[in-house]
């Protein structure tokens, strides 16, 4: 018998529906993975199960028994847990006070420090999960807080686990070390729910596979019968497009960024004696955990932090102590990556979103006003190429979906077609059709002579754009590679602050 019955769900927000007609199944000890593009349906669904949604119609079954969670709590109180994308973490509470509480372990009416430890100790024992219990979360890294969210759901008595892209903001050898912890738990006889995008993770850790697209399913299969390519068709509907291919045309070097260091509130500098370049018709990739200094030398480039020690040039002309508008004029281009923060006003409409850095173009202006019919017919050419789903170029940016505003972001960048592309996080929140008219976008543009930078958690993106990658850790760049030469593993040791050669010797 299945451990979970998710039957015939729907789900309705007004005339739109998230989930249709959606059947799901778990069996004890399985790891089943959810699959789909952006806003297949996958959070929906998860919801329902977690009771942080209704459903409009449809019955969950646990263990043949019909359910109905109004609540997360009432979820969990029925051995359902979930470590969510964003980890639901308190810095400066221990290690142990964010796994115990709202469960804490009283000796005459207080709370049990010393117990509570213990039991936290032996949850992690029992299942090869390593925490560090006496530690604040604060002092621990993005993979330690990831663990301790999944002994967290184990303490509070979970045997059906949901897994929300858990592998964001790992390393990759947090990551292997993560799908080791998946299946150990599955062997353990924990049902495991995985949703994700990374379908090279799910080939490897996954029993099952349920691809959604558009809030229905559109097939299950045992892992042993499918395969990457197969599952990333059902994703989008059609066969994926190949890469450009790679042409040969470094020229001269058109970004030189030399010793530039930023201190920062801290003792220590967030960027300390950064020097690169990036050449016309090459992409460099720059690899590293988030919160490393990727953010401030981007920021440093463009203009939008200061710079205390160091010379930044762009096409031969120093820009260090430049405005904004001035290094735009010289040649840059930015897509950021916060796209609410950096690279969109909400309340505008999607128009004026669109037409932010084009209204100094005398193509599109004359007379200080704005020639707005000429650019609509560009802005309807980017909405076709990147499917973008915009509906009245008039409503407010704000009501676009994440991944449709970061797509008109990216159309918009790359419609200045400036010599120099700074590309941050440039498929964050899209789905694997867009992913690949980006990829290829990006491509075209360098092939052309464009010198572009790119910044991306996605390890796989950094290693099949890039030309060179260097890799940034505490501030600094401690490691560079060409894209023939890079692997996950060499990627991963520098970006934990290792070295190569260190690691050679290791393995000798």
């Amino acid at each position: 018998m299945p451990r979970l019955e998710m039957k015939n769900m729907t789900k309705r927000y007004g005339n739109f529906e998230a989930n249709s007609d959606v059947s799901f199944t778990l069996n004890p000890g399985e790891v089943h993975a959810i699959v789909g593009e952006n806003g297949a349906g996958k959070t929906t669904l998860m919801r329902m199960l977690y009771g942080l949604e209704q459903p409009s119609a449809g019955t969950i079954l646990l263990d043949g028994k019909k359910v109905d969670f109004k609540s997360p709590l009432d979820a969990l109180s029925h051995g359902i847990g979930m470590v969510h994308q964003h980890f639901m973490l308190i810095p400066n509470l221990t290690v142990t006070e964010n796994i115990v509480i709202g469960r804490e372990p009283k000796k005459a009416g207080f709370f049990n420090r010393k117990k509570a430890a213990e039991l936290v100790s032996e949850v992690s024992n029992n299942f090869g999960i390593p925490v560090r219990p006496t530690v604040k979360v604060s002092e621990c890294s993005v993979g330690e807080q990831q663990r301790i969210e999944i002994v967290k759901v184990l303490y509070q008595g979970a045997d059906i686990i949901i897994l929300d892209e858990p592998t964001a903001v790992l390393t990759p050898l947090e990551v292997k070390e993560l799908l080791k912890t998946i299946r150990f738990l599955a062997e353990k006889g924990k049902s495991i729910i995985l949703i994700t995008h990374k379908l090279h993770e799910v080939m490897e850790v996954a029993d099952r596979v349920t691809v959604l697209r558009g809030g229905k399913v559109t097939g299950t299969f045992q892992i042993a019968d499918t395969n990457a390519d197969e599952l990333a068709k059902r994703m989008v509907g059609r066969d994926l497009v190949q890469l450009k291919d790679r042409k040969q045309t470094v020229g001269n070097e058109f970004l030189k960024v030399q010793g530039i260091t930023v201190q920062g509130k801290s003792e220590k500098p967030l960027l300390d004696g950064i020097t690169f370049s990036v050449s016309e018709g090459e992409i460099v990739g720059i690899a590293g955990v988030s919160g490393n200094g990727q953010s401030e030398l981007l920021q440093a480039i463009s203009g939008l932090i200061e710079v205390e020690q160091g010379r930044i040039e762009l096409g031969g002309t120093e820009i260090t102590l430049s405005s904004v508008k001035y290094r735009r004029e010289a040649g840059l281009a930015h897509i950021p990556e916060d796209r609410y923060l950096w690279g969109a006003a909400k309340e505008a409409s999607v128009e004026e979103n669109a037409f932010m850095g084009y209204h100094r173009n005398p193509v599109f202006s004359k007379k200080n006003w704005l020639l707005k019919r000429d650019f609509q017919q560009i802005v309807k050419k980017w909405i076709g190429k990147y499917s973008i789903k915009a509906g009245d170029l008039n409503n407010n940016a704000g009501n676009l979906s994440g991944g449709n505003l970061q797509k008109l972001i990216v159309a918009r960048e790359l419609g200045h077609e400036t010599p120099f592309l700074i590309a941050a996080e440039p498929t964050r929140g899209v789905d694997i059709g867009a992913m690949e008219v980006i990829h290829d976008a990006l491509m075209e543009k360098r092939n052309e002579g464009g010198a572009i930078l790119l910044v991306s958690s996605e390890l796989t993106e950094i290693m099949t754009l890039s030309d060179r990658i260097l890799v940034m850790y505490e501030g600094r760049v401690v490691g560079e590679l060409s894209g023939k030469e890079a692997t996950e593993e060499k990627l991963s040791i520098l970006m934990a602050g290792g070295t190569l050669n260190e690691s050679i010797e290791t393995t000798a």
